[in-house]
């Protein structure tokens, strides 16, 4: 591509991260960027045009959307969104307009990851020219494998987080049992997710094991309060929550190495990972990853990090237009 000034953004049910780039020599160098609160808003136009200068000429940009992308259109999971490539490009005058999934925008924006940008929860031994894979709990739970085509990463879009949860302890049998009678049915981001965290909560002060004293009914994000009341020895129930959250998560992880033989590495994204940092290095996240029978050797050998960059699905927004 040549020298131009880019536009990227990341599309979330909670918020939306819209960027600026140079591309010289290939490369994008954020020149701006801002956050919006999504649902503030009617779609994704309005927020475009409230961040872009009126002396701007972009030409070019990419949305990473929280949701499936199907032939340029994109539907946001848990927000009434519906983000059409054209449309936009009609809209807002910019002459190319690509969506694609936020995880394969995370995927992309792999190759730029730094040393620091990385907690490293499981060094393992990656293998070298193999596939990887990321997962990421935030809102909603995206999945994403990572393809190892030869010359990179192909990150390949999925809707795993919409797939059957599958419980790997009594409790969280009996959690599933719980969703069912309060939903009908029970999903991985019923469990792996905010909302999942708010559900694990519910179940466990359902069954009234620990006394709890948390208020949450004036909270406009109880996940946010559950994790840090855990995290800060407030409350038993909620670090109880926490604990059954995070080795739920480290069992999807190792779920999704399996299916995608992620040899390379797993990377956890999301807002939440970076968060709840020194829960997921105690034994609980890696017990689950590994617990997996006849593969638990091989899934000890792969390296899993927790990624720290918040602007990674920006990032590689930028860089799939470059690509």
């Amino acid at each position: 591509m040549e020298d131009s000034v880019i536009l990227a953004g990341d599309v979330g049910a909670s918020k939306t991260v819209l960027g600026l780039f140079s591309a010289n020599d290939g490369r994008p160098e954020l020149i701006s960027q801002k956050t919006f609160r999504s649902a503030a808003h009617s779609g994704l136009a309005p927020i475009v045009r409230e961040f872009l200068p009126q002396s701007s000429r972009v030409k070019v940009a990419c949305f990473g959307v929280a949701g499936p992308v199907i032939d340029g259109v994109g539907e946001v999971t848990n927000l009434s969104w519906t983000v059409q490539a054209r449309a936009l490009s009609s809209d807002l005058q910019i002459e190319k307009v690509a969506l694609i999934n936020d995880l394969v925008a995370t995927g992309y924006g792999v190759a730029s990851l730094r040393e620091e940008d990385l907690l490293v929860l499981n060094p393992g031994h990656p293998a070298a020219h193999a596939n990887a894979a990321i997962i990421a709990a935030g809102t909603g739970l995206g999945e994403c494998t990572l393809y190892r085509d030869g010359r990179g990463y192909v990150p390949l879009p999925s809707e795993a987080g919409h797939a059957d949860y599958a419980p790997h302890d009594e409790i969280t049998l009996d959690l599933t049992r719980y969703l069912r009678q309060k939903t009908g049915s029970a999903c991985v981001e019923q469990v792996v997710s905010g909302p999942g965290l708010v559900n694990i909560y519910l179940f466990l002060r359902s069954r009234g094991d620990t006394a709890e004293t948390t208020d949450l009914s004036h909270n406009e994000d109880p996940a946010a309060a559950i994790a840090n009341a855990a995290l800060e020895n407030r409350s038993q129930l909620c670090a109880r929550a926490l604990d059954v959250f995070v080795s739920a998560y480290g069992a999807e992880a190792g779920n999704l190495a399996l299916r995608s033989v992620a040899v390379g590495g797993v990377y956890l994204a999301g807002g939440i990972a970076p968060k709840i940092r020194t829960r997921l290095q105690k034994d609980g996240f890696m017990q689950a990853f590994v617990n997996k029978e006849k593969q638990s050797g091989l899934l000890s050998q792969i390296p899993v990090y927790v990624i720290l960059n918040e602007n990674l699905p920006l990032l590689g927004a930028a860089r799939y237009l470059i690509q």
